[in-house]
């Protein structure tokens, strides 16, 4: 990989950036002062520092947010913030995207990533990736609920949804719930919800496969993923 190319990536500037860094003898290859921005690097075994501070090559990012309520799970928006208007600098420019989304008053787990195999398989519909919410229902859910969730409801659009499992959690006037579902159709739980006429006043993803969301984050934060978090997602078996 060209040096450039290496340093961009990693947030350094633009190449031609690189290159004035380059001139004003900033950057190091293996304890050498570097003299052409241009020249090819092994981003995985040599040495590269800026100003005396070794840069770690990295491809890939993985971001778990929690997602607070207003802001779109896009990567931009001429109306919105989106959920990349809330990160730094230092990770935006791995250009990350969400793995999915949440609607724009829906709070709750969103992983981050530029990763697109991984993307694939956790989007991928044949996967049955569970997705677990919490939710405030207004309507008083009871067994009949569980039984038609169990067996999938029909959508205002006709589509029947695969089967999810309601557990109730308090019943009454204003509900709370947990409801695992392995698919992400348009509104799917509101929607799953005014199918047995019932309305969500509020509601959060949890988790999404192994991964689960951090409490002690708050809305609108975020974090990179630990070595563990990250080897269980990847792991194909978890996803099957």
């Amino acid at each position: 990989m060209r040096l450039d190319k290496f340093l961009s990536h990693m947030g350094y500037g633009t190449r031609r950036e690189v290159k004035i860094l380059v001139k004003s003898k900033a950057i190091q290859v293996n304890d050498v002062t570097v003299k052409d921005s241009s020249m090819h690097v092994d981003e995985h075994t040599d040495k590269i520092a800026v100003y005396g501070e070794v840069v770690v090559y990295k491809e890939f990012i993985y971001l778990m947010l929690n997602k607070p309520a207003g802001v779109v799970s896009a990567t931009e928006d001429t109306r919105d913030r989106t959920v990349i208007d809330l990160l730094d600098d230092e990770v935006k420019h791995f250009e990350p995207y969400p793995v999915g989304r949440l609607d724009k008053d829906t709070v709750g787990l969103l992983l981050l990533t530029n990763d697109g195999a991984l993307t694939h398989r956790l989007l991928s519909p044949n996967k049955d990736v569970p997705k677990v919410y919490y939710a405030k229902v207004q309507g008083m859910v009871n067994e009949t609920d569980i039984e038609a969730f169990k067996n999938g409801v029909t959508l205002d659009d006709g589509y029947h949804t695969k089967p999810g499992l309601l557990h109730i959690l308090t019943s009454g006037p204003i509900s709370e719930i947990e409801l695992t579902i392995t698919e992400g159709k348009f509104h799917q739980v509101k929607r799953m919800f005014e199918a047995v006429g019932k309305k969500v006043v509020y509601l959060k993803r949890l988790s999404m496969g192994s991964l689960k969301l951090d409490n002690s984050l708050e809305e609108g934060s975020y974090r990179e993923l630990t070595v563990e978090e990250l080897e269980q997602v990847q792991q194909k078996n978890d996803l099957a």
